[in-house]
């Protein structure tokens, strides 16, 4: 299979909330979407993310009350405050136990979820790790820099051997992780890669993600101009980098070709590694409550109560 958009898994039941027939509702513009001033440093790459983030909004007519917006701690998890939409900016690592509990309870709503590498892989890593495997439906893009920025520049999990900072003064010497390896070997069924000096890439992988019936992981390189400036030059053609894209013929559902692309040396390769057609959380649990609900269809919720407080004596 290939690895273009077209052929990725998408969702069975998802349809864009747009105007419903008869209706005169507007797509919302940016203008609409956009509520605080950002407040990251100028020249960061998540300014790139979240312009992304409003065209992908606009481009496929959601609503205010259909997109929810939800991070964690960091630069880049300063999302909610920026979008006016839905949001919660949650505390440190725990964006996804939080989303989860929403895309479960609310199934009509796109759950977006933006983090950095500190958030995500860090103190947030078992949570990941998690939420892939049980496959639950949601975005999560995560803006990686290699440092924690917001804390002004300590190692963070994905900072290269060697990369001195205030927390390795005499250089980063431990193995850092690598996220596509770790999404594709916890479960995720849907692994992307981009970089935010690609903007029509970032969309591109963004709605791919959006449209897969599942746990949608992007991790887009994002610079920190302050305190990591040019590690991704190696990746920007307009600075002397190479963007890899990956290869036309790879198999997107193979898990062992995904895992070998995610092992080429850096800048390694950009797109699709991974997507999977896999029965999500969401599916799962829908059908235990509708089986648990046909049980005690004609009851009447008091006599559900007398029933279930019956089995505790």
């Amino acid at each position: 299979m290939s690895s273009s958009l077209i052929e990725a898994p998408v969702r069975s039941d998802h349809t864009a909330p747009s105007a419903l027939p008869g209706s005169d509702r507007k797509p919302l513009t940016k203008k609409e979407l956009a509520a605080d001033h950002p407040t990251w440093c100028p020249g960061c790459g998540d300014f790139s993310v979240l312009a992304l983030y409003f065209k992908l909004i606009e481009k496929r007519k959601l609503w205010h009350e259909k997109v929810t917006t939800i991070a964690g701690i960091g630069c880049s998890s300063r999302f909610p405050y920026f979008v006016q939409a839905h949001g919660v900016h949650y505390i440190h690592g725990r964006a996804l136990p939080f989303a989860s509990g929403v895309s479960l309870s609310r199934p009509d709503l796109h759950v977006f979820v933006f983090g950095g590498d500190g958030d995500a892989f860090s103190i947030g890593g078992n949570h990941f790790n998690h939420t892939a495997r049980k496959n639950i439906r949601m975005t999560y893009v995560v803006m990686d820099n290699w440092v924690y920025g917001l804390t002004k520049k300590q190692t963070s999990p994905t900072s290269p051997q060697g990369f001195k900072s205030k927390t390795d003064v005499w250089g980063a010497v431990d193995q850092p992780i690598n996220p596509m390896k770790q999404a594709i070997s916890a479960g995720a069924t849907f692994v992307a890669r981009t970089t935010h000096s690609n903007p029509n890439h970032v969309l591109q992988m963004m709605e791919a993600a959006m449209d897969h019936d599942g746990f949608g992981f992007v991790e887009c390189l994002s610079e920190c101009v302050e305190f990591y400036e040019g590690a991704f030059d190696a990746s920007n053609p307009r600075k002397g980098g190479v963007f890899n894209s990956v290869p036309s013929d790879h198999d997107v559902t193979d898990e062992v070709a995904a895992y070998k692309l995610a092992d080429a040396p850096f800048p390694g390769y950009f797109g699709i590694f991974y997507s999977l057609k896999r029965a999500t959380k969401n599916a799962n649990e829908a059908k235990i409550n509708a089986g648990a609900m046909e049980k005690v269809k004609n009851l009447k919720d008091w006599q559900i109560l007398q029933q279930t407080f019956g089995r505790l004596k």
